[in-house]
């Protein structure tokens, strides 16, 4: 049997080696959203497939219609051994803004025993330590417990366009018991956390045109409606004062979770927390409503980015020919992404401004998910975590979304579990994205513990 005081040693003789493979993951600029990263992110499923198969796993790269994935296995526990198959990504987000960044972002940068850089803990640091949790027990001599296989994308950032494509194809041949997904948070800083659940997706742009050109706003005042004027009128119209959408139909299938079942999961951050760790002062979501309702049981649409005339330095004074807004819905489960895209699609077209010409492109949407909390993989990790911080760990559900995970269930047939050692001031998909080796180091042991209790 492995124990914690096992993994621990093993992980402190070959410190050095991990955090020097950890820096080497990180130097590459796997950003999956723009294509003049492609090569950087074809090196970078490369370099992993090949750190796999030197650690003794079976490795291929598997080429999708996107980018490469990586897949890894060994099924020497045998066939009647329950297989656990693990999900993480090696694409990062953008850098944008650039000049934020303290040190350069894929130039891995130790400060206060924080890494530096982008991908530091979404998703590169965590699926690496659940790889160096898996090679641990070969190193060491041990035969693994149960059949271990690795999926690790590259378009986790990008909506997992070629995993998604290949599932089919796929599906069979990583069929498993049970899906862990390392792409969560932990509870707090002291405290571990199992993420039972995540929710849905769905995202839509929406344009406005009134003219051929951007107008004189002298010449043209008075007479033009801009489309300026007519976006943020069109777009106040989604919600009334209390913080509820008033697209028709967008609530049609939420459930009303009573209190006992919410509190089953326990809510991880109040408004003094968000306000240290963002700055946040101003509270949004539907009026009476908790936070913690808010963000894990609650459906969400929110304006991601508006655009329209001249924005640069100084002034230019135009009307402008079009004005944009991006605009997503995070869903909870029985909602239809789908559904709720046409749904908005519609009312924005029957609330335009009359005369003014409007574009909605819907993209593909995805469906919330959730996990067992008395699955043996769930138990195994709450125990394995438990030990590894010497709390108990909480059980919770996350208010983001991983695309693909309700579709590799599916595929694979698997129970899905979550888990993870982010925090809320990592500064995930912003500048200083950071993870520090101690919690790296709870990662390793918590997979490399779960693995001898399964």
């Amino acid at each position: 049997m492995m124990t914690i005081a096992d993994l621990k040693n093993w992980f402190s003789k070959h410190r050095s080696e991990i955090k020097e493979e950890y820096f080497r993951f990180l130097r590459f600029a796997s950003i999956s959203a723009d294509p003049a990263y492609r090569d950087r992110c074809e090196h970078c499923a490369q370099w992993l497939a090949e750190f796999m198969r030197q650690g003794g796993l079976q490795t291929e790269l598997i080429s999708t219609p996107g980018l490469p994935l990586v897949y890894a296995e060994d099924l020497s526990a045998g066939p009647q051994t329950p297989t656990l198959l693990l999900y993480g990504h090696y694409d990062v987000q953008p850098i944008d803004p650039a000049e934020l960044w303290i040190s350069p972002p894929f130039e891995p940068t130790e400060r206060n025993g924080s890494v530096y850089a982008r991908g530091a803990v979404d998703d590169k640091g965590q699926i690496l330590y659940a790889i160096f949790a898996v090679l641990c027990w070969k190193k060491m001599g041990r035969s693994l417990p149960v059949n271990v296989k690795f999926c690790i994308e590259g378009e986790e950032e990008s909506h997992s366009t070629g995993l998604f494509q290949m599932l089919e194809i796929l599906g069979k041949k990583m069929r498993a018991d049970y899906l862990l997904v390392v792409d969560f948070d932990q509870f707090d800083r002291d405290m571990p956390a199992v993420s039972l659940g995540g929710r849905g997706l769905v995202s839509l742009e929406v344009t406005l045109i009134g003219s051929h050109t951007d107008l004189h706003s002298g010449l043209y005042g008075g007479v033009a409606y801009n489309p300026n004027r007519a976006l943020v009128e069109l777009l106040a119209k989604l919600w009334d004062a209390e913080g509820r959408v008033q697209v028709p139909g967008f609530y049609d299938d939420v459930v009303d979770v009573p209190e006992k079942e919410r509190s089953m999961f326990a809510c991880r951050y109040g408004k003094e927390d968000y306000a240290k760790a963002c700055g946040i002062e101003a509270f949004g979501g539907e009026k009476g409503r908790t936070l913690h309702e808010a963000n894990c049981f609650r459906p969400t649409l929110e304006l991601n980015g508006i655009s329209g005339g001249y924005t640069g330095a100084g002034m230019k004074t135009v009307i402008p020919a079009a004005a944009q807004a991006k605009i997503s819905c995070r869903l909870v489960p029985h909602q239809n992404p789908e559904t709720i895209g046409r749904s908005i699609a519609q009312f924005l077209r029957q609330n335009a401004v009359p005369g003014m010409k409007i574009e909605v492109v819907q993209h593909e949407g995805d469906s919330a998910f959730r996990g067992e909390r008395t699955s043996k993989l769930t138990q195994a990790i709450a125990k394995a975590s438990s030990e590894v911080a010497g709390v108990e760990c909480r059980y919770i559900l996350s208010g983001a979304s991983i695309p693909i995970v309700p579709e590799l269930v599916k595929a694979t047939g698997a129970q899905m579990v979550g888990m993870g050692y982010g925090l809320i001031d990592d500064e995930i998909h912003a500048p200083n994205e950071h993870f520090d080796m101690h919690r790296f180091e709870q990662g390793f042991l918590t997979v490399g513990r779960a693995l001898a209790l399964l």
